[in-house]
């Protein structure tokens, strides 16, 4: 039997690299990169992965790293919807632009969906594989100053239920992870408003996330144990989504 398969996009820092790294451990895997090459290259030395440069947001981008997928690996097991981006500058909903409408749109959302649509189509040829897309809480948690984000992620959410529609029958899996508060460059930025916010009950489980939290996510939907229930969400967020009173 083949060494299983993986691809991950954004795999350089954050949660991508944290995915990656769990995945080398038994898989073979392709870590996309945007721009930043030298944390790559440090991503590729520390785990063993392959890395190749992919802006998801553009097409000829998706298609080269399929095309170079493909003369590497004899099959695709696993793909992992983790590239994506925040606002460049976070602003009031009656502020924010278009053109980080479009932006955020293309990269977390457009890009993954149709990266989905021809990994799914090699992934079919021969009935199997399992396909994760890396959403967020901003998917159902209204942020008014970077509506755009929790647009896209939102939007993503319904691309994973309608792959998992579309793919059941052809043996392919779809979950849905969405991690809540990580400690990712991404929030950098608000990390100590975050910190103080949690050490005042925002969360259940009092700490905030690391990325090898969703790692682990990924790993037991790569192992098989949840095969049987294509289209799951899973929460990674310290029990963020729970309602109380």
């Amino acid at each position: 039997m083949p060494q299983p398969t993986c691809i991950v996009t954004g795999a350089s820092r954050g949660i991508g690299r944290a995915v990656a790294a769990e995945m080398a451990r038994t898989h073979r895997v392709i870590g996309t990169y945007r721009s930043r090459r030298d944390a790559a290259e440090e991503m590729s030395h520390a785990t063993g992965c392959e890395i190749f440069p992919c802006d998801v947001a553009s097409g000829e981008d998706r298609a080269a790293l399929l095309r170079f997928a493909r003369e590497r690996f004899e099959q695709l097991d696993l793909l992992v919807n983790n590239a994506g981006v925040g606002p460049r500058e976070r602003r009031d909903l009656l502020e924010a632009t278009e053109e980080s409408f479009d932006e955020l749109m293309a990269t977390n959302l457009k890009g993954p969906h149709f990266l989905t649509q021809q990994a799914a189509r090699w992934m079919a040829e021969r009935g199997q594989g399992r396909i994760v897309f890396v959403t967020s809480i901003s998917a159902y948690t209204a942020s008014v100053n970077r509506g755009e984000y929790c647009i896209s992620k939102a939007g993503l959410s319904m691309s994973v239920a309608l792959f998992a529609e579309r793919l059941a029958k052809a043996g392919v899996q779809v979950f849905e992870i969405r991690p809540g508060i990580i400690r990712t460059d991404m929030i950098a930025r608000v990390e100590q408003v975050y910190e103080a916010r949690i050490a005042g009950g925002l969360l259940p489980q009092a700490r905030m996330g690391e990325g090898a939290d969703v790692a682990k996510a990924v790993r037991a939907i790569a192992d098989g144990l949840l095969d049987y229930s294509t289209g799951q969400v899973i929460n990674v967020d310290g029990g963020f989504h729970l309602r109380s009173l």
